[in-house]
């Protein structure tokens, strides 16, 4: 598939796919093991308590989507746009990216594109890295949908640097099929661009046949497998979509289990569910303060060499001091978006 005239200045003119459906570029620079280490230098300092979906095919989700408080937007070409819609809408986005007011501020904005080998997955792509400019609140990220392989992020992750893409430009992973799941490891490692893992859960239901029961236990084995991946490679996870947004309780439940199991944040389908994840997921003032004790104590000078310290009758181990600065880092990006949000 060629590329479009208008993207022509941007694009190295020896960019374009070879002979067997790869696509010539270079390498994201930097061997599997040195991925990990990367992410740190390029750590997001934001919250992703709330992830909501906004469907590019309606002008009127995209124009509702700014200041609902969400910690990120979906904006989504995929699976909530008819195959006949999909220009209109890739369209659609494109203008109301570029009609955003620039500047850091607000949500994250993210553009799920569709399966970047099939027929609609360039142009999306194109788009997408046409509004990047993540540092004065353009697109932040790419999500790539159904991944199963290394190769599904690392021909994305070829075509950003052959893009010269801005280096805070970063993939989402979906994890949506029994083949992502069983992969969930591999790809988590895949690129230093690579910043989360996004549960599918009902692509997953769909693909295996499985009937899951409130609290959705069935799931919870695939579930802390792509956790644990996640947290092993320094990605942040989170949860896929609750699809009855009338039932508050249910999606509170879901949400406090998510939090136990490890997830940063859940992905919305609606607007009336923001303010629960962001409740969820977000520390608790007494858990903010007992962090910043923590950090206090191993602070004093009289601590510095040791290894466990004594809080409130409490022991607390050098090992919890980690924990308790990123549950105050946390704490501190909320309050700085809450203060910052859009109009």
């Amino acid at each position: 598939m060629g590329l479009p005239p208008d993207v022509l200045p941007f694009v190295s003119h020896s960019w374009g796919p070879s002979q067997g459906g790869r696509w010539r570029g270079a390498s994201d620079g930097l061997a599997e093991g040195d991925a990990s280490r990367q992410r740190e230098r390029m750590a997001p300092t934001r919250s992703l308590r709330s992830a909501l979906f906004v469907p590019a095919a309606s002008n009127r989700a995209l124009a509702k989507s700014s200041g609902l408080g969400a910690d990120a937007l979906l904006f989504d070409l995929e699976d909530s746009v008819a195959p006949e819609a999909k220009e209109r809408a890739r369209e659609d986005l494109r203008d109301h990216l570029a009609g955003l007011r620039a500047g850091p501020r607000g949500a994250r904005r993210i553009v799920r594109i569709n399966a970047f080998s099939g027929p609609f997955g360039t142009e999306d792509f194109l788009m997408a890295r046409g509004a990047a400019d993540p540092s004065r609140g353009g697109v932040g990220a790419i999500l790539l949908p159904k991944v199963e392989s290394v190769q599904d992020v690392s021909l994305v992750a070829e075509a950003l640097a052959e893009t010269d893409a801005p280096a805070d430009l970063r993939l989402w992973a979906m994890i949506e099929t029994p083949k992502g799941i069983l992969a969930a490891e591999e790809i988590a490692r895949s690129s230093a661009r690579l910043e989360a893992l996004v549960v599918g859960p009902n692509d997953i239901v769909a693909a295996t046949g499985l009937r899951p029961s409130p609290g959705r236990p069935e799931l919870v084995p695939w579930l802390m497998r792509i956790v644990l991946a996640a947290k092993a490679e320094g990605l942040a996870v989170l949860d896929g979509v609750f699809n009855d947004y009338r039932d508050a309780e249910g999606l509170a439940a879901e949400c406090a289990a998510a939090r136990a199991m490890g997830f940063d944040g859940k992905t919305l389908i609606h607007p009336s569910q923001i303010e629960p994840a962001n409740h969820a997921f977000a520390p608790s003032a007494a858990e903010t303060r007992e962090a910043r004790a923590i950090i206090a104590a191993f602070g004093l000078p009289e601590n510095a060499g040791r290894g466990v310290v004594g809080i409130d009758g409490r022991m607390v181990e050098r090992l919890h001091l980690a924990a308790a600065e990123r549950i105050v880092a946390l704490a501190e990006a909320i309050e700085t978006f809450s203060t910052r949000r859009e109009p």
